[in-house]
């Protein structure tokens, strides 16, 4: 099974949340995921402390145990300089 760390949207019409999941990469975006790690909300200023918050500690499990970030999660990490 392949694992990724990814973005999977939530929240109303025109005012997108996300939330940072692990899943199995055959799953939809919006569908079944294996643990919530963290949340993005993009509709915050960027110098906001609450835009993007993620658990380190999870992250770095599922990273040592074969999870694959997206590209879009290893910017929003190395931004917000958690990592």
């Amino acid at each position: 099974m392949s694992v990724k760390i990814r973005l999977a949207r939530f929240g109303a019409k025109k005012r997108p949340c996300y939330r940072v999941v692990v899943s199995d990469s055959r799953s939809p975006r919006d569908g079944s995921f294996i643990e919530q790690i963290g949340r993005y909300n993009p509709i915050l200023p960027r110098d906001s402390v609450g835009r993007f918050t993620v658990d380190v500690a999870r992250l770095k499990y599922w990273i040592g145990v074969g999870a694959i970030p997206t590209d879009v999660i290893k910017r929003l990490v190395n931004a917000s300089g958690q990592l």
